[in-house]
């Protein structure tokens, strides 16, 4: 089997960067569609790149650069999302600016420390400011231009750190000099080389050195192909070995063969795995890419030190869980640079190896597992990091493994697409499955990536699934909210995804006009995902959670015309047939019992006269007594609407005929509730 993974998040990330910063027009290619990628791309456009929407088929993009000294105020907050890599790129860049900038992030990026990549900066006369904890975002940067050379001396091998440095010498007009104790990752290096900045890197006794020592004034732009990711195919390679893939293995091809990236290739050398690994020698660009091959193997343990560790830090919690099928002890040490990622992934990998079944043990500086060939079985909680999720997800597509991710869609950070990747290797996988498994990996990801209907393990569903259809206004999303709360289910609302596909389709800025053109997988690329919660779904666009965003006035201006695409219901359709996969579920809308969940055990269909719809509507908006001719008026739309709604042709708005008419109208509110809730406990009785 030939796969191919998204483009690499690193390079992704610096070639967006130096493209803002170029004199002129650069054109990528491959780009990773992501959400650290959105973020970052997005962070630019607010400094005025123009930096456009990324396409999630890898299509090419044209960046207009603004110049080394052409970035500007961004207006606000810069909102870096899960980023650590583009937040602290830009920290050096922004170092040497004159601009005053306010940087923040979600919840895990706010617990990651900057300090090792503010303390440089601020040597070089950049100043810092922290608003909540010392150290760590939110904080406001004060750039300087020019900076002070620096020669800094870090404690630890860190690309971040150095690339952060060369980019305020770059940006600054500053000499840079960095000492690592061993080298870290080269992707600045060698796109400074592509855009007319040299660099001199050097070994040093005891070390590895990097020297910028004449900053241009201006780049030239990029011409650049990014390669796939290897630390994505990291985890479709480790699912071969461990003989997740198909009989004659698994090729993963134009994947990035940086040798500062590869290290993981040499400790499955060391651990018994089968590998060809073959350079694409036709294609002499900035980074070196080939293809790698990898099948079924007997795994041994083996020892990662600190030598290695720069070249495969990503890697590390994969080796972990390839450590939990090897024979003997799989040993990490001098990792302690693991504590400091999107978790603390020495506790987290130990903590979780441990609830699956493993035997693991924390080190100061990385962890010890014992191999063995039971069944891992449990679940796992990832801390929102995109690698925890993966590695388990690996072991968790073995037979007779039974693993539960608690959030799947973290992988969306750095490989859409992830658990659809490891389900067609799973499909053809070798050897018996577990039973009633029919040939699919065991992981549990949660509704948000399982098919509805029965369960895709092919046992039975935990519960019913109750549908709440009607026209507009007929109270279907409150009376659903309120039937879950009182039945302990969870409840899905899908308007909210169209209103997310609406606001993803208006952030990435394709014209309104030509949305009718997009395909499903079009759609499909501006990932909208609902991860389950206690009480319902989160509903996320690449990867951030979206509330505020989904009522805001464009997005309800649009989002009846998104409805009417097919495409759009073709793929939200999907959408919710994942988040119903284990039942227990109300969901409402126009179209579920009889398209999205036509074997739905209770089906209800909500009515009410037009004049009480048009006054539901009007209170929703605030006007509670409303004078003649405005709820004449939305009366007319409502009708519209409905007209609409039943005669568009995919979907279209139409009553089940297994399902339980309730007519509304003058219906309190509570009386509404307990009708489909008594409806419910005697349909599902037994």
């Amino acid at each position: 089997m030939r796969v191919t993974v998204p483009g690499d998040k690193s390079l992704t990330q610096r070639a967006l960067i130096l493209s803002a910063l170029a004199s002129g027009e650069s054109r990528l290619r491959g780009l990773l569609h992501g959400g650290d990628a959105a973020s970052t791309r997005d962070a630019l456009a607010r400094l005025g790149a123009a930096v456009p929407a990324i396409p999630g088929n890898g299509g090419e993009v044209v960046v207009r650069g603004v110049g080394l000294g052409g970035l500007r105020d961004p207006g606000g907050e810069l909102d870096l999302g899960n980023s650590g890599t583009g937040t602290r790129l830009l920290l050096g860049v922004l170092a040497g600016t004159e601009l005053h900038v306010h940087l923040t992030g979600d919840t895990s990026l706010r617990t990651r420390p900057m300090r090792r990549v503010t303390e440089p900066l601020h040597a070089m006369g950049a100043t810092f400011t922290f608003h909540e904890i010392d150290g760590k975002l939110p904080l406001t940067i004060r750039g300087r231009h020019p900076l002070a050379p620096i020669d800094w001396e870090s404690p630890v091998a860190s690309a971040q750190v150095k690339s952060a440095i060369l980019l305020a010498g770059l940006t600054g007009g500053a000499f840079a000099l960095v000492t690592e104790p061993r080298k870290s990752r080269d992707h600045t290096e060698r796109l400074f080389s592509e855009v007319g900045v040299g660099v001199i890197s050097h070994a040093v006794e005891g070390g590895w050195r990097v020297e910028l020592r004449d900053p241009p004034e201006r780049i030239r732009p990029l011409d650049f192909e990014v390669p796939g990711d290897f630390s994505s195919a990291a985890f479709l390679l480790a699912f071969a070995v461990l003989g997740g893939g198909a009989p004659d293995g698994l090729t993963v091809e134009r994947v990035g063969l940086n040798p500062t990236r590869t290290a993981f290739l040499d400790v499955l050398d060391r651990m018994g795995a089968r590998l060809t690994v073959e350079a694409d020698r036709h294609d002499p660009g900035a980074e070196p890419r080939g293809s790698v091959t990898a099948s079924g193997s007997a795994l041994r343990a083996t020892t990662v030190d600190g030598e290695e560790v720069p070249r495969l830090i990503d890697e590390l919690p994969l080796v972990a869980a390839l450590g939990a099928r090897a024979a003997g002890t799989t040993r990490i040490r001098g990792a302690a640079e693991l504590r400091a990622k999107e978790s603390d992934r020495i506790v987290t990998m130990v903590e979780n190896l441990r609830a699956v079944g493993a035997r693991a043990e924390e080190l100061e500086d990385g962890l010890e597992v014992e191999g063995a060939d039971g069944p891992l079985r449990g679940k796992v909680r990832t801390a929102g990091d995109h690698r925890i999720a993966m590695a388990f997800g690996v072991l968790g597509a073995l037979p007779g493994n039974e693993i539960e991710i608690d959030d799947p869609g973290a992988a969306d950070v750095s490989f859409p697409g992830f658990w659809a990747a490891l389900a067609r290797l799973g499909e053809g996988a070798a050897g018996p499955r577990a039973a009633g498994s029919r040939d699919r990996p065991n992981t549990t990801v949660g509704e948000a990536n399982d098919p509805g209907g029965p369960r895709a393990d092919g046992g039975p569903r935990e519960g019913p699934i109750v549908t709440l259809d009607g026209p507009a206004g007929s109270g279907k999303s409150s009376t659903a909210r309120a039937v879950a709360e009182a039945l302990g289910f969870r409840h899905l609302d899908s308007g909210a995804l169209y209103r997310a596909l609406t606001y993803a389709l208006l952030r990435s800025e394709i014209p309104t006009e030509q949305w009718h053109t997009l395909s499903e997988s079009d759609l499909d690329a501006l990932d909208v995902r609902a991860i389950p919660t206690e009480e319902g779904f989160d509903v996320r666009v690449m990867g951030r959670s979206v509330v505020e965003e989904l009522r805001t006035p464009e997005v309800t201006e649009h989002v009846a015309m998104l409805a009417g695409l097919p495409a759009a219901r073709a793929s939200l359709i999907e959408l919710q047939r994942m988040a119903g996969r284990r039942g227990r579920l109300v969901a409402d809308g126009r179209d579920l019992g009889t398209v999205v969940f036509p074997d739905a055990e209770v089906k209800v269909f909500l009515v009410a006269d037009l004049e009480e719809r048009a006054r539901r509507r009007l209170a929703e908006t605030g006007t509670r007594d409303p004078d003649e001719r405005t709820l004449q008026l939305q009366m007319e739309q409502i009708a519209e609407r409905d007209r609409h709604d039943s005669e568009r042709r995919h979907a279209p708005l139409r009553e089940s005929e297994d399902a339980h008419r309730i007519d509304t109208t003058g219906l309190p509110f509570d009386r509404q509730v307990k009708s489909v809730v008594e409806l419910v406990r005697r349909l599902t009785a037994q």
